[in-house]
């Protein structure tokens, strides 16, 4: 059977992507493989060269759950963030729309200058 190593993803390499949408992307890559390394094995299994080797399945198996647990909390935190900056649009939108463009440009370089000082 084909060793569980050779299924670690690969990097995303595109510069501009946050780190967990990287992250996604090598999750996606090892569940694939590793469900392609399992049909493969159940494929000769069928035409009888061999038999599946129960404990590499059972790693097999083990492996492609805590890939997919992992994706799955990645994509819940995504969902928080995402409303969260929803949330943070809709307020800006609203304090945008109830002050004048002069006292909107002090609160915003006043938030700029907080952002920086907490190094944000």
């Amino acid at each position: 059977m084909t060793d569980m190593t050779n299924a670690a993803p690969v990097a995303a390499t595109s510069p501009g992507l946050p780190e967990d949408q990287r992250r996604l992307i090598e999750l996606d890559d090892a569940i694939a493989k590793i469900r392609t390394q399992i049909a493969t094995a159940d494929l000769a299994r069928q035409r009888g060269q061999k038999p599946i080797d129960p404990d590499w399945f059972h790693r097999a198996r083990t492996a492609l759950r805590h890939l997919c647990r992992e994706r799955a909390e990645l994509l819940a935190q995504g969902t928080g963030r995402r409303r969260r900056e929803k949330l943070k649009d809709a307020l800006i939108g609203i304090l945008r729309e109830r002050h004048d463009p002069e006292i909107w440009q002090g609160i915003l370089a006043e938030a700029q200058a907080r952002s920086e000082r907490e190094g944000l």
